[in-house]
């Protein structure tokens, strides 16, 4: 009977007529048990070097917990800045007195209260679409506060200023809304005393080609029977439950 041949100097296993015909297969099995062996001890050695890079942080991928720290950093952009330039503070006294078109009457009364102080209210805003904020000037008396005349100053671009509206008349009183010049005026009757005033006009200034136009005009009448007596108030009531 012919034996069986393997590859290999040292794994060859021959099996001769006379002996043991299980032997050679044994031999066999053995011989393929012992490769085996090898191949896993080669996968286990793999699987720890393997492993040895996942937990030991040289490798391509580390695995655990998830970081602390955003996958993305968003910069932040820098903060809008407004193109609108500061309002500059003006002398609105030195303005007014040098301002041929105030009248002589409001000239002369122009004079401080108590000690440097004007009775004069200043505002800034854009109301004529200048190079800088226009300026809303107010003159009133120093005994009630009454307003004598309100006056509207735009920029020019070399610094100065210019008079582009002027009502001078007894409790008038201008000021800036939403882009518009809003003038008040109170509405005296021949018995109304400054405290109360018979009504009062609301007149609306839109600026459009270079100079103001009457957009809108309000007109309210006060109740001439409330506020002339110190009655007691009534007492509350409890609102009715259905």
């Amino acid at each position: 009977m012919r034996g069986l041949t393997g590859s290999g100097d040292e794994d060859t296993v021959t099996g001769g007529a006379g002996e043991d015909p299980g032997g050679g297969a044994k031999r066999l099995l053995l011989t393929g048990w012992a490769a085996g062996a090898t191949a896993l001890a080669g996968l286990a050695v793999f699987g720890l070097f393997v492993a040895a890079c996942s937990t030991g942080g040289t490798g391509t991928r580390d695995e655990g917990p998830a970081g602390t720290q955003p996958v993305a950093q968003i910069t932040p952009s820098p903060a809008e800045h407004s193109s609108v330039r500061p309002a500059p503070r003006v002398d609105a006294v030195a303005l007014l007195k040098a301002d041929p078109e105030v009248s002589g009457r409001v000239r002369m009364d122009l004079k401080p209260c108590t000690g440097d102080e004007y009775p004069v209210d200043t505002s800034y805003g854009s109301l004529t679409d200048g190079p800088s904020s226009d300026v809303v000037v107010n003159v009133m008396t120093c005994g009630d506060s009454v307003g004598v005349g309100t006056y509207v100053y735009r920029p020019r671009a070399d610094g100065t200023y210019e008079n582009v509206f002027r009502v001078e008349q007894p409790a008038v009183y201008g000021t800036i809304d939403r882009g518009d010049l809003v003038v008040t005026t109170q509405v005296y009757g021949t018995k109304d005393s400054v405290a109360y005033p018979s009504g009062e006009e609301v007149v609306t200034y839109h600026w459009a080609s270079s100079r103001f136009s009457e957009q809108d005009r309000v007109r309210n009448d006060f109740n001439r029977a409330v506020g002339t007596g110190d009655e007691a108030l009534p007492a509350p009531t409890e609102p009715t439950k259905n």
